[in-house]
């Protein structure tokens, strides 16, 4: 098995171009397998996970293959984001499996939720979300914990790496092409060039002397974007400063217990109508009490904007997307059928407007 395994390291590491040009192409394929077939929504989310899994891999994979080339220096500067997770990941074992194995369900949950909606009962399927969900806020708990500082998402590093920009070496290149080799000599002279030893004179535009350059803006133009700023120099494990005073502690905590919140409520009857307003609220609170970042808090004013936007999400959920949303996308969809290239878009919300009527974590916080 370790051997199977390692030549399969071999083949990603010298394929990666190819291999993440694959990975792309077929998620691309996943937002228009929806409706065209019976099942077509299983399938669609069935190559979305193992895509979605072995990415994960392969970005793991890559990173230990870069870290262990003296020779490679990225392009750009690492992220933020990457250098945070990264250096918590390497450091903290417990971070990096419970980070790991919170991605890995967010991966696969909707193809779970659709395998037990259609092998057991509606009841047990909520069941089972609620269960997903309730791991998902231990783990989310357990890196709280560890890091004393708000959640980033994803809490792991993101693929930052250029498959063009891998470091070039004789392991490195793809087994199915014949191997390359720089010819030993330089190339001959021409014939009509042997002999000419007598120097071109320069020619006239050559000469002519550059335009001068405006002092006051080309020296700040240059400078500005590679002055380096306060996260830049910042130890990647303090790029989030700890949350001290307990209404820190509460707006993450309300944060983190919100989705368990609302599914336990849809779940039931009883509560089902009042699960969009409870989560909302729940949203809102977090968000005032959580604290103001500093201007040189740049990682954790990124994750805060992150979560603003997301509750535009709440457009697409419950009363509000029963009532108000669907029925305005409805409309333009229709009225758009029949326009060229726009009609296509069209079609494929058409056929996606029932997948988020019937599973949960199509628009799930």
């Amino acid at each position: 098995m370790s051997s199977t395994l390692k030549k399969y390291e071999n083949f990603l590491v010298k394929n990666v171009s190819t291999i993440s040009t694959l990975e792309s192409s077929l998620r691309s394929v996943t937002w228009f397998l929806p409706g065209r077939f019976k099942d077509a929504d299983l399938a669609s989310e069935g190559l979305s996970a193992i895509l979605h899994v072995s990415s994960m891999y392969h970005d793991t994979l890559l990173a230990r293959v870069v870290q262990s080339d003296p020779h490679w220096k990225p392009i750009l500067p690492t992220p933020l984001h990457t250098r945070y997770t990264r250096a918590w990941s390497d450091k903290v074992t417990l971070y990096k499996w419970a980070a790991r194995s919170l991605e890995l369900i967010r991966f696969t949950q909707l193809l779970v939720e659709m395998l037990l909606r259609r092998k057991v009962s509606d009841k047990n399927r909520w069941r089972g979300i609620v269960f997903l969900e309730t791991v998902k806020m231990i783990l989310r708990f357990t890196l709280l914990k560890v890091t004393t500082r708000p959640l980033l998402s994803p809490p792991i590093p993101e693929r930052d790496i250029d498959p063009a920009s891998m470091p070039p070496s004789s392991t490195h290149t793809s087994p199915t092409l014949a191997p390359t080799s720089p010819s030993p000599s330089s190339p001959p002279t021409p014939d009509h060039l042997k002999n000419n030893h007598i120097p071109l004179q320069p020619n006239a535009l050559m000469l002519t002397p550059a335009p001068p350059a405006r002092a006051d803006t080309s020296v700040e133009d240059y400078l500005l974007p590679k002055a380096l700023t306060t996260s830049s120099v910042k130890p990647s494990m303090l790029l989030m400063k700890p949350m001290s005073s307990p209404l820190e502690w509460l707006s993450e905590c309300i944060y983190i217990i919100r989705p368990l919140v609302y599914a336990s409520m849809l779940s039931t009857k009883k509560h089902e109508g009042k699960a969009l307003v409870t989560a909302f609220a729940m949203e809102l609170i977090s968000r005032s009490l959580r604290r103001t970042p500093s201007h040189s808090a740049d990682l954790e004013r990124e994750e805060y904007a992150r979560r603003d936007r997301d509750i535009l999400w709440y457009l697409v959920r419950g009363s509000v997307w029963e009532t108000y949303s669907r029925p305005k996308v409805e409309a333009v969809v229709e009225k758009t059928a029949n326009t060229p290239i726009i009609g296509i878009i069209s079609s494929l919300v058409k056929d996606w407007i029932p997948l988020v009527d019937e599973y949960y974590y199509y628009t799930a916080p």
